[in-house]
């Protein structure tokens, strides 16, 4: 090492220590790092807030139309001026949850996000517990293939469930939070918002 190179360090020694004391830009640059995550944080904060607004409507469109196929407003098959057909039942549901816009213009006649099952059973304890899914295994989509449009009539005992896929797009957690999951999506972006109601009809023919 010569005398040259032994002058040269201490040089570089002090340029790399101003660096490091430099400030300008920095509060630009402690901006654009915590930008993102702040308002993923706020935007994630809103839609969670959305989604419960959703889950609140879908149990208040739940229970009011159990309570019109309780109290015989809406019924089906009894050759009544009150019998709906299931696309009728569920624009009628559609209109319910209008709110957010949660059905799209074609969702009454072809199911994409939103799934009813109502039925009519023999007692309450025949009357399913779980979410249906299309196998045993812990990750699987829901199951549909038995859903029916079939409410029986006065004293009849009955049960309407709601399903809804709510999509995501930043509240990132929220997915994988549940065990219902499409096949064709490994990495889920909605979930499912599910509201039940187990009711005994009136006799309304009273």
């Amino acid at each position: 090492m010569d005398l040259k190179d032994m002058r040269k360090r201490p040089r570089r020694w002090r340029s790399l220590f101003r660096l490091g004391r430099d400030r300008d830009g920095a509060a630009a640059l402690e901006f654009a790092l915590l930008a993102v995550p702040f308002l993923l944080l706020i935007f994630a904060i809103f839609e969670t807030f959305i989604a419960f607004a959703g889950e609140q409507l879908m149990a208040n469109a739940v229970d009011t139309m159990a309570r019109k196929l309780r109290t015989g407003e809406i019924t089906f098959g009894q050759g009544k001026p009150t019998d709906v057909t299931e696309a009728e039942f569920r624009q009628m549901f559609c209109d319910e949850v209008k709110l957010l816009g949660m059905c799209s213009a074609t969702e009454a006649t072809t199911p994409a996000k939103l799934y009813l099952d109502v039925r009519q059973f023999a007692s309450f304890a025949d009357m399913p517990r779980e979410v249906p899914k299309v196998s045993t295994d812990t990750y699987s989509d829901l199951d549909t293939t038995d859903f029916a449009f079939s409410p029986g009539g006065p004293e009849s005992k009955n049960m309407l469930r709601a399903y809804y896929r709510w999509q995501i797009m930043t509240d990132l957690m929220r997915p994988y939070i549940t065990n219902i999951r499409p096949a064709n999506k490994p990495v889920p972006t909605d979930f499912l918002i599910v509201q039940t109601s187990a009711f005994e009809n009136e006799d309304y023919d009273e």
